[in-house]
């Protein structure tokens, strides 16, 4: 083919071009402030901070085993930093500002890059002062594909959120550090949004197999969750997949930072609404719309079968591993006597006035020392023992950890929900290299005392 001199100046342009994509940087995402349509119209808009500008923040969907590459902006007035959630992460990509890096400065920047080694569902959030950060919208979904995926018509996120309004502004309350949150069980919002809206809505076809990928966001509000009009499967948590698909009898029950992929049939009739319901005391919520419209697929007797499986580590022969006990004290009806904070002993009375009102092991705030010294690959179990009157969403960094059960082990998580009075038993193979924080994700819990740290070394 003979080029032309219009062609040939493209192409040689092309060329030219082509070599500066190669070295491009990371792909940026900024952190700055925005704004929302929380509340419903004929409501205002509501002033928020979101990567790029939005709540939530934009979806990062990559193939597992790609890296991710991206640079942190911080257009915001506060130091911030990103914490991806879930993924099993080399430690200086972690985001946690005094452990694993320095704060971001309001105008500076930081890249993130990183291998993603497991398929699934997991996000991104701020860890700077994440109780307010993440109750004004800093944080995104981010998914890894699997190479060979089940089959299904649609594939959503549905990222669940509550936010504290002023009825009247629809502002923000700005009441992050309150003392009574901070002491009970943490900050609810007043409206639930999904993907940042109000009831939204999707269009689907009778029939239609969707994957929806739950995801909760909210500070502290623990979702109890069920479905109309759809039936299916739960196939996997906290990004990991199921060993086999659980069918959906139960309500679905998600803290704060936990996920739940679902693979479900549309089995609503044409004209009619299916959906996600969050169950209450006093009956069921829509939380998002499935408008039913006419379809010509055949519905589907079989299940999906399970998701490909992660390369997780091996836990045999955990029983024989060594258990260390993290007992969750303080808050409200159980106040502290004392605790640790730093170097020092400050009675309960002190630690309240500082807006510290748990501890774990008797230690307030992160501790110099770390709660877990762990050779590499070494096997541990942890014994949650919640000597409070709230429930607590406990989340390692850069691991996850399997349930023990009177059955033995149950599925993959990075989060585990312990309810008041009780005590849960996790087993961990700790084969990330690094300093990794364990905390309460209900944030602002941590803020308020729920936060250590272990090593891997």
């Amino acid at each position: 083919m003979t080029l032309d001199r219009r062609q040939f100046l493209a192409s040689a342009a092309a060329a030219a071009i082509f070599p500066l994509r190669l070295h491009a940087g990371p792909q940026v995402i900024e952190a700055r402030e925005g704004v929302a349509q929380i509340a419903p119209a004929p409501h205002g808009m509501t002033p928020i901070w979101g990567f790029d500008g939005l709540a939530p923040g934009p979806e990062i969907r990559l193939q597992q085993g790609a890296r991710l590459s991206r640079r942190l902006v911080n257009a915001l007035p506060q130091a911030t930093s990103v914490h991806w959630h879930g993924i099993r992460i080399e430690n200086a990509m972690d985001g946690v500002p005094g452990l694993t890096q320095e704060p971001v400065m309001p105008g500076q920047g930081f890249d993130y890059e990183f291998a993603l080694p497991d398929a699934g569902t997991y996000w991104y959030h701020a860890h700077n002062r994440s109780f307010e950060q993440v109750a004004r919208g800093l944080y995104g979904p981010l998914v890894v594909e699997e190479a060979d995926g089940p089959d299904v018509d649609d594939d959503l996120v549905l990222m669940l959120d509550d936010w504290r309004l002023d009825p009247e502004t629809v502002a923000i309350r700005d009441d992050f550090d309150n003392g009574h949150d901070l002491s009970h069980a943490g900050r609810i919002g007043n409206i639930v949004t999904v993907n940042g809206r109000f009831d939204p809505s999707f269009s689907v076809e009778r029939n239609a197999r969707l994957r929806l990928r739950l995801v909760n966001a909210a500070n502290a509000r623990v979702f109890s969750l069920g479905l109309d009009g759809m039936s299916g499967w739960l196939v996997a948590l906290d990004g990991m997949p199921l060993e086999a698909p659980r069918p959906l009898e139960e309500s679905i029950v998600l803290a704060p930072a936990q996920r739940a992929d679902l693979i479900v049939d549309v089995t609503a009739a044409e004209g009619e609404i299916a959906s996600v319901v969050e169950l209450q005391r006093d009956g069921g919520y829509g939380l998002a719309r499935f408008e039913v419209t006419e379809g010509s697929r055949m519905s589907r007797d079989m299940d999906p079968g399970p998701l490909p499986p992660n390369p997780l580590p091996d836990l045999e022969r955990w029983q024989d591993a060594p258990r260390h006990e993290m007992r969750i004290e303080g808050g409200a009806m159980r106040w502290l006597d004392s605790a640790m904070l730093g170097d020092t002993r400050i009675s309960g009375q002190e630690l309240a006035k500082l807006g510290r009102f748990w501890a774990l092991n008797g230690r307030a705030d992160r501790p110099e020392d770390p709660f877990l010294e762990a050779a590499r690959d070494s096997l541990h179990r942890i014994r949650f023992v919640n000597d409070s009157m709230f429930p607590h969403g406990m989340h390692l960094h850069g691991h996850h950890f399997r349930v023990v059960g009177s059955d033995g082990l149950g599925p993959w998580r990075d989060t585990v929900l312990v309810d008041r009075g009780e005590t849960v038993e996790i087993a961990l193979r700790a084969d990330n290299p690094g300093k990794w924080l364990l905390h309460c994700h209900m944030l602002g819990h941590a803020a308020a005392g729920m936060s250590t740290w272990f090593r891997v070394a």
